[in-house]
């Protein structure tokens, strides 16, 4: 029903193009532009974003003129990742969010509850699918640790590839129902999609050996139109919480510290950030294990990926404590700092351990050093 004292056609804007904005409507899919006497005058009306419902003043020949953003039911913005930029609007008019990460690289706690809150102040519900899950055996150790942190959101753990866990989205996935879909590049949005579509709408890059990451292909906010009667609105990948630049290089963790979450694939524990006493997050504090990343600390450019084995400690000239680690799969070594809620009694046991088993008989001590009066 349109509000009372306003005429026009009703339309839903599907992308936003500078300037000029996608729409749909009764006419099926057309463009539109803004009336400036509406739009341009301060304080008078805001200006439509991708899931808005608007009045058109359909033009048979040319772009129609949108006249009226109508109220809201949902919103979801976040702060500006350019300097000064205000708040950035991402979409509107939705039922539910689609918090997506996958279980690699890009799995970070703290990035989840971000979205899981943006999510709530929207006045949608949360929901949060754990992709990729035909890469790794321990998703159900995600999930865990995923729902530490959901606040009773629902977790899910898909794959898009396989089709794994999409049955368990039936109740989300409803004629009339829109969805956004939130996560940084490469988490595999446009996957998810077209697996939803039943075939190839976006376009999917291949991922990357390095990285674990898919190619970001994603550029504009757009509200999708399934078969089903499905509407998805796909987003960009969130710039400012991936590993990734806008170039596409690597950030280096010699020099930036690292705010990556993560699952000890050892014993199951989801390490944060936060309590290392340090920026730079290298191990397990429960188990001491760490996985063989770097070539060079910090580069993250191995290929190996074995699970690294504390297996000694050593002191610095500095009188820190560094523990030494030993790759499984390629017999690398590598020394890493010691943090500050690293397990004691572990750490200690692994320091004492030669002098437990030390490789010679101890009572030649004796003989060598003063045993006889």
């Amino acid at each position: 029903m349109l509000p009372e004292g306003i005429s026009g056609t009703p339309a839903r804007v599907t992308a936003v193009l500078k300037d000029r904005y996608e729409l749909v409507c009764e006419h099926g899919q057309i463009y539109g532009r803004l009336k400036t006497s509406v739009y341009f005058r301060k304080g008078v009306e805001f200006f439509p974003i991708t899931g808005d419902f608007v009045l058109i003043k359909y033009n048979t020949t040319g772009d129609s003129l949108i006249i009226k953003t109508l109220e809201r039911r949902t919103y979801i913005s976040r702060g500006n990742p350019s300097p000064g930029r205000g708040e950035q609007s991402i979409a509107a008019n939705f039922d539910y969010v689609f918090i997506m990460q996958s279980t690699n690289h890009d799995f970070d706690l703290r990035r989840m509850e971000r979205y899981i809150a943006l999510a709530r102040q929207s006045g949608a519900d949360p929901v949060v699918l754990l992709t990729k899950a035909d890469m790794t055996d321990e998703y159900a150790d995600y999930i865990r640790a995923a729902e530490s942190v959901a606040a009773g959101a629902r977790v899910y753990a898909i794959s898009a590839k396989t089709g794994f866990g999409l049955n368990q989205l039936r109740d989300y996935l409803k004629p009339r129902k829109t969805i956004v879909l939130l996560g940084s590049s490469g988490v595999g949005k446009s996957s998810f999609v077209n697996a939803l579509a039943g075939e190839e709408i976006m376009p999917v890059n291949e991922i990357g050996e390095s990285d674990s990451k898919g190619r970001h292909t994603t550029t504009r906010r757009q509200l999708i139109m399934l078969k089903s009667g499905v509407m998805v609105i796909d987003t960009p990948g969130m710039r400012e919480d991936a590993n990734l630049k806008e170039s596409g290089n690597r950030v280096d963790f010699r020099h930036n510290a690292c705010n990556d979450s993560f699952i000890c694939k050892v014993c199951g524990a989801h390490v944060v950030p936060g309590g290392a006493g340090t920026q730079h997050r290298n191990h397990c504090p429960n188990c001491l294990s760490s996985v063989h990343v770097d070539n060079e600390p910090g580069d993250r450019a191995s290929l190996c990926k074995g699970i690294m084995d504390p297996i000694g400690v050593w002191v610095r000239k500095n009188g820190e404590w560094a523990i030494i680690h030993r790759c499984r799969s390629c017999g690398e070594l590598s020394s890493n700092r010691i943090a500050a809620d690293d397990n004691p009694v572990l750490l200690m046991s692994i320091a004492v351990k030669p002098l437990a088993a030390p490789p010679f008989p101890l009572g030649t001590l004796d003989q060598r050093f003063g045993g006889n009066e």
